[in-house]
C-alpha cells in the first residue's frame, strides 16, 4: 500500500497545466509563448531572487509570495517572447501605428516594453487558461506577478514578460490566509 502518493504526480500535472497554455487561443495564429516548469533547486533559488528584488524594488509582498514559492510543489511560468506586432495600428501599446512601436527603444525593468497588446492578450489568455486547467485538476494555485517578475529580471527564463503560477497539493489552501504586506 501507499500512503498519500498524490504528490508524485504534480510534475504530469504541471505539465499539462502547461499544455493548456500553449494550446491557448493566440492572435493571428502566432505563438509567442514561453513555458517552463522549475525544478526543486530552481524553485529554491527562484525563491532567493523574490526576496533579494524585494530589496532592490522595496516591494515587501515579495518576501509573502517567496515564502509561498517556497512551500509550493511545483512553480510553472508562462512568458512572452514577443515576436512582432499584428500589425493592426489599433493603438493600444500607445503609438499611432505598430511600425513606430517596434521602432521603440525597449525599457528594461523587470519586464521589457514596449510590446503589442495583442502579445499581451495572448500570454493572459495562456495564463487563465492554465489557471483554469489547474482549477479543472483541483490543484491549488494562484497566478502571481512576483513570480515572473523576479525570473525576467534574474534573467530565469527567456521571456519579455512572464506571470508565474505556484501549484500546491495540500490539506488546505496555501495561497490564502496570506499575511498582509499592506501598510496601515
Amino acid at each position: 500500500m501507499k500512503l498519500n502518493p498524490e504528490l508524485e504526480s504534480i510534475e504530469t500535472l504541471a505539465n499539462i497545466i502547461l499544455t493548456a497554455a500553449r494550446t491557448a487561443p493566440k492572435g493571428k495564429g502566432i505563438d509567442d509563448i514561453v513555458t517552463c516548469l522549475f525544478s526543486s533547486e530552481e524553485k529554491s533559488e527562484l525563491a532567493e531572487r523574490m526576496e533579494e528584488l524585494s530589496e532592490i524594488k522595496d516591494l515587501k509582498f515579495l518576501i509573502r509570495d517567496a515564502k509561498n514559492v517556497r512551500d509550493a510543489d511545483a512553480i510553472v511560468l508562462i512568458g512572452l517572447k514577443a515576436s512582432g506586432a499584428a500589425g493592426l495600428d489599433c493603438g493600444a501599446c500607445g503609438f499611432d501605428t505598430c511600425k513606430k512601436m517596434l521602432e521603440q527603444e525597449k525599457v528594461q525593468k523587470e519586464f521589457s516594453g514596449p510590446h503589442c497588446m495583442i502579445k499581451y492578450l495572448d500570454l493572459g489568455i495562456a495564463v487563465g487558461s492554465a489557471a483554469a486547467k489547474a482549477k479543472d485538476l483541483c490543484i491549488d494555485n494562484r497566478i502571481m506577478y512576483s513570480v515572473g517578475a523576479a525570473a525576467c529580471y534574474f534573467e530565469m527564463i527567456d521571456a519579455d514578460v512572464a506571470m508565474g503560477i505556484p501549484l500546491s497539493i495540500k490539506g488546505k489552501n496555501i495561497f490564502f490566509d496570506r499575511e498582509s504586506t499592506r501598510k496601515p
